[in-house]
């Protein structure tokens, strides 16, 4: 058998010790009665409700596991699943008031198992506790994030261009705004827990030449930067790239956004003259795929 690599052997020894501590293996997850992944559920929903479509997003779930879980939270009488009067086409699972009321006793008894675990260590310890975890958690959920091609109307896409624009307009001296919406090329939205994290897109540039394309709108949400997603954005845009027949990338950037520049140095690409009219970009670049 081969040696385990250490980075897989840290995350599953954290797992195993983890799910025993906080009893995610007890048919009683925190003594009320239910399992781990129907608490979970319930959690989820939260006391105002959700949409059954968001929370098969959020946590990941098989529509029909996630069928017989909210069919049990209705036996239960903790949750009512009905049509949303906004759009017939959706369920919302809605909390009733015993289901709020479990919901208020989930996360006291959470929150009371938290407090007990870390009550041994001090404060030095506490702070590298968090600080670890905070880390592991980014790394992990950068890992694991999807990443699917949409054209430019897909709402996750538009969702996460309107947060681009948005920090542009804050960051450039003079601000930023689109003549209209993107309506040529394709996009990649990467997703975590149902909500867009990252995005790039991938256009044609026969202008260029027959076999170059251009990447644009290029953004990590600021949270998850330094987690090495903008970076795995760029491998999976540069993969779809030669996979259309596309033997070289262009790019253009603001001079502002430094932390992107120091991302494509890093990628190979390499700085080449002016080669658009784009009145924001101050420098520009070029990569040479392997195809």
């Amino acid at each position: 058998m081969p040696a385990e690599d250490p980075t897989t052997a840290t995350l599953r020894r954290f797992n195993r010790t983890y799910t025993q501590r906080i009893g995610a293996l007890d048919e009683s997850f925190l003594g009320t009665g239910r399992p781990l992944g129907i608490s979970r559920v319930l959690y989820e929903i939260g006391p105002q409700g959700a949409a059954v479509r968001d929370l098969r997003d959020r946590l990941g779930l098989d529509a029909g596991y996630l069928s017989r879980v909210l069919a049990r939270l209705e036996e239960d009488g903790l949750v009512a699943v009905r049509p949303d009067p906004a759009d017939r086409r959706r369920r919302l699972a809605v909390p009733t008031e015993a289901g709020r009321a479990a919901w208020q006793d989930l996360e006291a008894r959470s929150e009371r198992l938290a407090r007990r675990l870390v009550a041994p260590l001090t404060a030095r310890q506490r702070d590298r506790l968090t600080q670890a975890l905070a880390t592991a958690d980014l790394l992990v959920r950068a890992a694991t994030v999807h990443l699917r091609e949409v054209p430019p109307t897909d709402p996750a896409a538009r969702a996460a261009a309107d947060r681009y624009i948005a920090e542009l307009d804050r960051r450039f001296p003079r601000g930023f705004a689109l003549d209209g919406p993107d309506t040529e090329g394709t996009f990649v939205v990467a997703t975590s827990d149902g909500e867009p994290v990252a995005l790039g897109g991938l256009r044609d540039a026969p202008e260029a030449g027959p076999d170059v394309g251009e990447l644009k709108r290029m953004w990590v949400h600021p949270e998850w930067r330094g987690a090495g997603l903008g970076s795995r954005m760029l491998r999976h845009l540069e993969a779809m790239a030669a996979t259309r027949g596309h033997r070289r990338l262009l790019l253009d950037t603001n001079g502002t956004l430094t932390e992107a520049i120091a991302m494509y140095d890093r990628a190979g690409y390499r700085r080449i003259d002016r080669y658009n009219d784009n009145p924001y970009a101050e420098l520009f670049f070029s990569k040479d795929l392997d195809v």
